[in-house]
């Protein structure tokens, strides 16, 4: 079975209990998903930065599906195995002025990536450095019970999660709120760090292979994975203090900046690399009142000597 999300007709931008169904399946049942990427196939391989005010934000993170399972019910747990991840052979970031954790310190800028042979490239920006392909979808959840939502925010039925940790082999627990899960996806990533801090990964289209499994009377309230997690090996760390966790996010990653700058890229060279591999985490929340988060950069993506 296949769903294309380059026909829009298949593509919804509002998370509800009554988006019509654009493909009836069983549980066990495999499906070959075409997502585009989270611009819904707006922003082209040939734009520039100016050729951003082109884009309608409204049309952001359009969602494939729904799919409907047939037999489940409010109550069940829809069980979705990411199989295959297949991404497109060209992706993009941004810094935007109104997004992103540092939002309004960097020029606007769009970022076009080469994708190939398992790393992606920049054109013209971040000479030298290659980030290797990690895909997984910034997209993938079930119908809210209640209501309309709208697709930027996660909400408990998963959604846009910007999970990077969700990729080709993990399998994926989401509620069941209404008849039939209506399960969506999109937002295909080759690569991001934890945080997305810039607002944007590595933006991409994708080939997506997935398996929809059902267990009837097993209720969960959030979802929930079994995933693999690859050690990054040697890595270099900033971090942030602050009694706000959100200010102590921000000076962690205009560390990381600044560590970034002394070694000879820009600012928003920086900022970029620091939202498509960086990792943001929350190292100590005990010791009130400051919390510590943690901002961290694999050693070998740009050869950094600690």
């Amino acid at each position: 079975m296949k769903l294309d999300g380059f026909d829009l007709s298949n593509v919804h931008f509002v998370w509800s209990p009554y988006n019509k169904p654009k493909l009836y399946i069983k549980p066990g049942d495999e499906v070959e998903v075409l997502i585009p990427d989270s611009s819904t196939n707006q922003i082209k391989y040939d734009f520039k930065t100016e050729d951003m005010h082109k884009i309608d934000e409204s049309k952001f993170d359009g969602a494939v599906g729904p799919i409907y399972v047939e037999g489940a019910e409010e109550g069940d747990t829809l069980v979705v195995t990411l199989k295959e991840i297949e991404v497109g052979n060209w992706g993009w970031s941004a810094i935007l002025s109104n997004f992103g954790l540092l939002k309004g310190l960097f020029k606007e800028k769009l970022v076009i990536w080469d994708i190939k042979n398992g790393y992606a490239t920049a054109k013209d920006f971040l000479k030298g450095i290659k980030i290797p392909i990690n895909p997984f979808l910034g997209v993938i959840g079930t119908a809210p019970k209640f209501g309309d939502l709208p697709m930027i925010p996660p909400h408990s039925s998963g959604g846009n999660m910007d999970n990077r940790l969700l990729t080709q082999g993990s399998i994926i627990y989401f509620p069941v709120n209404v008849k039939g899960a209506l399960l969506s996806l999109a937002d295909p990533h080759a690569s991001q760090g934890d945080g997305e801090v810039s607002g944007t990964a590595i933006e991409t289209s994708a080939r997506v292979l997935i398996k929809v499994d059902l267990r009837k009377g097993e209720k969960i309230d959030t979802p929930k994975a079994v995933v693999n997690i690859n050690d990054t090996g040697k890595q270099i760390v900033t971090m942030g203090i602050d009694k706000d966790p959100i200010a102590a996010a921000r000076k962690a990653v205009l560390n990381m900046v600044e560590e970034l700058k002394s070694k000879g890229l820009s600012g928003e060279e920086a900022y970029i690399l620091c939202s498509v591999v960086g990792s943001l985490k929350m190292s100590e929340v005990v010791d009130e009142p400051n919390y510590v988060v943690s901002f961290s950069i694999p050693e070998k993506i740009i050869n950094i000597k600690a």
